[in-house]
């Protein structure tokens, strides 16, 4: 990465600030609708996964601490009830792990372009879902242990499984629980995903996390102000549009990757 040009590096620091509003204001995201436009920059995933993953735990912790506190302070007994569900967290980890480990793998040892091909069909098949506003629903114990599986084989691979994830836990988690036991289930999974990096000798980029921090931290917190409006009224239309764009990234992105 220290060797990309000007251009290169302001479209980068924009992508990250991207990422962190996605993230904050949606739940989820960040890495799915940004490492497509990342990998258009530059295509090497394992530059930009490192980062990614580190700014995940940083948020994903964050977000989790102060939602908890939150409800700690509550004078109820309902507010101070915990705000994640351990007990379905550790059943759908005990699915996911296997096939976490199995896609990390994977992504250490395929050739580049035949894993951005990878990234960038199935961010097509989430884009398609996005337009048609019909996404991944799940409804029988089959289908559920099926998307936790693909789910977490998609996360080793490339950060980007949240959207089957996410269809499944909205099924069994309580609606004021779902948001915080995902960003603790997301802080579990990438940490399992940078171990990994370090044990390959991945270079996670260091220097660069002194610039692109602060990018996501500023789109962080336009996204923590935007967050109801976002997800209460322009959540269809956001989707719908982003959707269709990164089928043509998508598309491009394929055609590059093979050319």
């Amino acid at each position: 990465m220290n060797e990309l040009e000007l251009w290169q590096y302001l479209l980068i620091g924009l992508l990250f600030i991207w990422s962190g509003f996605v993230r904050s204001g949606l739940g989820f995201g960040g890495a799915v609708l940004t490492l497509p436009f990342l990998l258009l920059v530059h295509n090497q995933p394992l530059v930009f996964l490192p980062i990614i993953a580190v700014h995940l735990l940083v948020f994903s912790g964050l977000i989790t601490l102060t939602t908890h506190r939150q409800a700690r302070r509550g004078k109820s007994d309902a507010a101070r009830q915990s705000s994640i569900d351990w007990k379905y967290l550790k059943h759908s980890l005990g699915v996911m792990i296997i096939p976490k480990l199995i896609g990390v793998f994977g992504l250490l040892t395929l050739p580049t372009e035949l894993m951005s091909s990878i990234i960038f069909s199935i961010v097509m098949v989430y884009a398609i879902g996005y337009v048609l506003n019909k996404p991944f629903r799940s409804n029988s114990r089959v289908l559920d242990s099926s998307f936790l599986m693909l789910g977490g084989y998609i996360s080793g691979t490339s950060l980007i499984g949240a959207p089957l994830i996410v269809a499944v836990y909205a099924s069994h988690v309580a609606k004021h629980q779902l948001r915080d036991t995902l960003f603790v289930l997301w802080f579990i999974l990438v940490l399992i995903k940078c171990a990994a990096f370090l044990w390959a000798g991945v270079d996670f980029q260091l220097i660069h996390h002194l610039w692109l921090l602060p990018c996501a931290t500023l789109g962080h917190f336009i996204g923590l102000h935007f967050h109801k409006k976002i997800v209460e009224t322009e959540t269809p239309l956001f989707f719908r549009v982003l959707g269709a764009a990164l089928i043509i990234i998508s598309l491009i992105g394929l055609w590059k990757a093979w050319l």
